[in-house]
């Protein structure tokens, strides 16, 4: 598999050492210092893999409405202008976006679609995110992702950290908390607060191995799939595309 690397940071690195180590070429790599070069850039890879930022995405999209090469997206902080921007995309190529190619994170989003609705209203959710003193953006995608498998249909208030005299506790809002500290690869924690009892799921990365494992694989589903905006989720359990 050819690969025009898109963001080269910590978790661009690491794919580029992973990949090659598997056998993949690495056939351009783009970073913030080079963004026009996607502008001349003709179809080099089999896939483009974009671990930059938000920032980069219009260069992105550009480049691949003119080459239809396949795009794996795990950028995050996207707003709901950019995710518009890249579903548009699947016009172009079969394209997905996730904030977390870790499979055990996709079955715990899984998990929480399938209990959620068992636990609320009578449970308050809460969702706790850890991640290292360089993440920039707060909550993380993936509490972003966990929280929108417990309220798919938006219809809790989401109470990001509490300060002060706020009140006490509202029956229908759901709290978000980032902590940032050391080295902390990302742990999620979800807890459902009952009466007399408490209901937790974590997940804890050890190391960003894992999100690059996860990346590689499903970029080598991507490259035989079919123009259009996929779903992690489907690809993973079975579906439709999203």
């Amino acid at each position: 598999m050819k690969i025009v690397l898109i963001g080269y940071g910590r978790m661009g690195h690491l794919i580029e050492q992973t990949a090659v180590a598997a056998g993949d070429e690495i056939a351009a790599i783009i970073d913030i210092g080079n963004i026009g070069d996607l502008k001349t850039l003709g179809r080099v890879g089999d896939i483009v893999i974009d671990f930059s930022n938000p920032a980069a995405l219009p260069d992105v999209a550009d480049y691949i409405r003119r080459t239809g090469t396949p795009l794996l997206s795990g950028v995050t902080g996207m707003t709901t202008e950019n995710m518009a921007l890249f579903d548009g995309l699947g016009q172009y190529a079969p394209v997905l976006h996730s904030a977390n190619y870790s499979v055990g994170v996709a079955v715990f989003r899984r998990v929480l679609e399938q209990i959620s609705g068992v636990l609320q209203p009578d449970f308050d959710v809460e969702i706790v995110e850890t991640h290292h003193n360089q993440k920039v953006d707060a909550p993380s995608g993936t509490a972003k992702m966990l929280l929108d498998a417990v309220d798919p249909r938006h219809e809790y208030k989401h109470v990001y950290g509490r300060e002060g005299i706020c009140g006490k506790r509202g029956e229908n809002e759901i709290g978000i908390h980032a902590i940032r500290g050391g080295t902390e690869a990302g742990t999620h924690t979800v807890s459902f607060f009952g009466a007399d009892e408490v209901f937790e799921i974590t997940h804890r990365a050890s190391s960003r191995q894992i999100f690059v494992n996860g990346a590689l694989h499903m970029a080598r589903k991507l490259v035989n799939m079919p123009k259009g905006c996929h779903n992690l989720q489907d690809i993973l359990f079975g579906g439709s595309n999203g």
